[in-house]
């Protein structure tokens, strides 16, 4: 590696005379012609300063943790990071990702091996709106968790953190109002079963408050769970809903997935899009919403908004006062496309 001492022999000056150069410290103290030869000779060689030898001197890494569990396989992983890693670059700062894949076995050492680069904040990222167990790191170090909340303790000096999750009520408020905007009143809903879903009962709540601002009366035959949010398992209630009499003329599902599994079902029907049925998803997964015919009105998971919150959250615990712990509710904006039309 190329160090101070090769520019210094380069030149024939002293290592303290091309520090202080470097370091632009060298204004009254170094001669300007030996100042600028040193520079020079710098840009010849290629050098670069030793960010690692500068951090263990001035305490300062400039570097965020990341500590992903599960996220670096999910399509969002892109937004996500691409939002806290530019937020991280524009105020000077890298990010040091570590994916621990779901293996709480890798937690304790993934830590280690990110509090051992000297972080300066670490940023706990999950795959999905779920309850997080903080890891165990130094009290002086900010934690913010990203798509996520803390487990709650009964501790009273127990370690707290930031975080930030969508407004999954909010969001699928946004989804059934535009329905009812387009002037559909027999709106159905597709949510899931699976407990692991913090967003399945915000999302349903959402869904139940825009029927009522819209004083239509709530009717539980509308509403169906699937056994998760992939396509394969919204089929059967799909079918079931749509096959009916008294079907709807609109759904909101809880996500993309399932929103596609109404498109196979509807056509399985003979039943067109948007003509007959109006379908509207949630996440806005690309590779799902634009590949349906006609393409998927739906609602955006702000992926890339809560990785720049989370990045500046933590750079502004570095240099803020101690206060209380904050959380941030990120909206979920709706994305027209062509799935959504009044009712027939």
């Amino acid at each position: 590696m190329l160090t101070m001492k090769d520019v210094a022999d380069r030149v024939g000056v002293s290592v303290s005379t091309v520090s202080l150069v470097l370091s632009g410290r060298d204004r009254g103290r170094v001669n300007p012609r030996a100042a600028a030869q040193v520079r020079a000779a710098a840009d010849e060689l290629g050098y670069v300063p030793n960010l690692v030898a500068r951090g263990l001197r001035t305490k300062q890494s400039r570097t965020l943790g990341v500590l992903a569990d599960g996220v670096a396989t999910i399509p969002f992983a892109g937004p996500m990071l691409a939002g806290a890693q530019e937020t991280a670059w524009e105020a000077g700062y890298l990010l040091m990702l570590i994916d621990i894949g779901h293996n709480s076995d890798l937690e304790a050492p993934a830590v280690r091996a990110l509090l051992q680069r000297h972080i300066e904040a670490l940023v706990v990222a999950v795959e999905f709106h779920s309850v997080v167990q903080l890891p165990s790191v130094p009290r002086r170090l900010p934690v913010v968790v990203m798509d996520g909340v803390p487990a709650a303790t009964p501790e009273p000096d127990a370690r707290h953190a930031d975080w930030v999750v969508p407004d999954e009520e909010g969001g699928a408020h946004t989804a059934v109002s535009h329905l009812i905007s387009k002037g559909h009143r027999r709106i159905g809903y597709c949510n899931v079963s699976d407990s692991r879903f913090i967003a399945a009962d915000l999302r349903l709540q959402g869904y139940q408050r825009a029927l009522s601002e819209a004083g239509i009366p709530l009717d539980p035959a509308l509403v169906v769970a699937a056994g998760g949010p992939d396509t394969v398992d919204g089929m059967g209630v799909a079918l079931e809903l749509l096959a009916r009499a008294d079907r709807p003329t609109a759904v909101s599902c809880f996500s993309d997935k399932l929103a596609m599994a109404f498109y196979h079902a509807a056509r399985r029907l003979g039943l067109s899009v948007p003509e007959d049925l109006s379908i509207v998803g949630f996440d806005n997964q690309h590779a799902v919403a634009e590949a349906q015919d006609p393409g998927l009105t739906t609602i955006q998971l702000p992926h890339r908004e809560m990785g720049a919150w989370a990045a500046r959250q933590a750079i502004a615990r570095l240099s803020a006062e101690p206060a209380p712990d904050e959380h941030h509710l990120m909206p979920c904006p709706l994305i027209e496309r062509h799935s959504v039309a009044p009712p027939p």
